[in-house]
């Protein structure tokens, strides 16, 4: 694959559309649409900064999920907690405070956060963190008028039964499918 040219088409307030032009592998050129959160300057910057987190938190013997209203789909689906990370902030600090956000939660301990990985390959070049801790406090609702959340802990049993009948996003599928299977988390 090569690249010919790179070109913004539109700019949200949150999306940044992009149109790559490429010649395949039989030399023909062709035209791709990528999706970007960030202000991207060339073909250099696609797949650069990681932009955020998702969060797998426990309490005891139980994990965190939120069922929330995602526009994008229109229905609510059962997620993790997530959120983008803020200028300045370290992604310790952007983890503390979308928990507490989403959850009124806050760490007890943080058992592992993963480098970057790619959040929809087929539509963006976003890369999130993804952070495995012990959560602790009262479930509480912090969100904005904007946002319509649920966050529970289910024990193991509860999530294989969610997990036969409810919709998730993909990546909090596979962490409750490996929750309900496998028990605790990194």
């Amino acid at each position: 694959m090569e690249f010919i040219k790179f070109e913004k088409v539109k700019d949200g307030k949150y999306l940044k559309n992009y149109e790559l032009t490429y010649r395949n592998k039989k030399g023909n050129e062709k035209k791709y649409e990528i999706v970007s959160r960030r202000e991207l300057q060339g073909i250099e910057d696609v797949g650069g900064k990681p932009s955020g987190v998702s969060i797998i938190a426990t309490c005891g013997e139980k994990l965190l999920l939120l069922h929330e209203f995602r526009m994008g789909v229109n229905r609510y689906v059962y997620n993790l907690c997530a959120g983008m990370i803020e200028p300045g902030e370290t992604i310790e600090d952007c983890i503390a405070r979308e928990l507490y956000e989403e959850t009124g939660l806050k760490i007890k301990k943080i058992k592992k956060i993963l480098p970057p990985s790619f959040a929809a390959v087929a539509i963006s070049d976003t890369t999130t963190y993804i952070a495995f801790l012990e959560a602790e406090g009262r479930l509480e609702d912090h969100t904005s008028d904007n946002e319509q959340i649920e966050a529970k802990f289910y024990t193991r049993e509860e999530v294989k039964k969610l997990l036969e009948t409810e919709a998730f996003s993909s990546r909090a599928q596979m962490a409750a499918y490996f929750f309900a299977e496998y028990g605790g988390m990194a």
